[in-house]
């Protein structure tokens, strides 16, 4: 974990990244592009056998969404940060996936690519497209909820990550999680 100093580091480089000659980009990558890597590749665990991803391609896409359209108001530190980076890779790979059902309705059958190395097959394409949009309705309902999710799903994180990035009690994780889980299969499913 790193030191106070280091996390305040982190989010004065955050909130100077839109700031005009700002090279807090250039500093910024290098602090967080290992986490971000791991979040992507717990994500990327997720995929079925016989279909890639690059983690990479992951990474960067969602680090450029991160720093092309940061949260309103400033950011509140580390936590905060990677709570958005889950966030951004569940609407690279929503989006993705949008754009592989409009350029291949009904077919299944060629895989197109994300930059190198990323394919999605047909099934996974709609099952993230229907997993998002019952997501979206669930924010609605409970904001909490949701971000669990976004946060186990999206950012592979475990109870007590998720519990430290959310400032909830594991024990809230784990019901929120399990009532989350059950809410959506129900609207998944019908």
């Amino acid at each position: 974990m790193p030191s106070s100093s280091g996390q305040d580091h982190l989010t004065k480089l955050l909130n100077s990244v839109g700031r005009p000659d700002s090279e807090s980009v250039n500093e910024l990558l290098p602090m967080v592009y290992d986490e971000l890597r791991q979040i992507a590749h717990r994500e990327l665990r997720n995929e079925r056998s016989g279909h890639t991803l690059n983690t990479t391609a992951l990474v960067h896409e969602a680090y450029l969404k991160l720093i092309q359209n940061p949260p309103k108001g400033d950011w509140e530190g580390r936590k905060h940060f990677f709570m958005i980076a889950a966030r951004a890779m569940r609407q690279v790979l929503v989006n993705y996936a949008r754009s592989r059902n409009s350029q291949k309705r009904g077919s299944g059958d060629e895989p197109i690519a994300l930059e190198d190395g990323y394919y999605l097959s047909q099934e996974k394409a709609n099952e993230l497209i229907d997993l998002d949009d019952a997501l979206s309705r669930l924010e609605k309902l409970d904001e909490r909820l949701s971000s669990v999710v976004e946060c186990r799903y999206f950012g592979g994180y475990g109870i007590d990550e998720t519990a430290d990035i959310l400032g909830i009690s594991p024990a809230t994780v784990k019901r929120d999680w399990t009532s989350a889980r059950a809410w959506l299969f129900s609207q998944i499913k019908k």
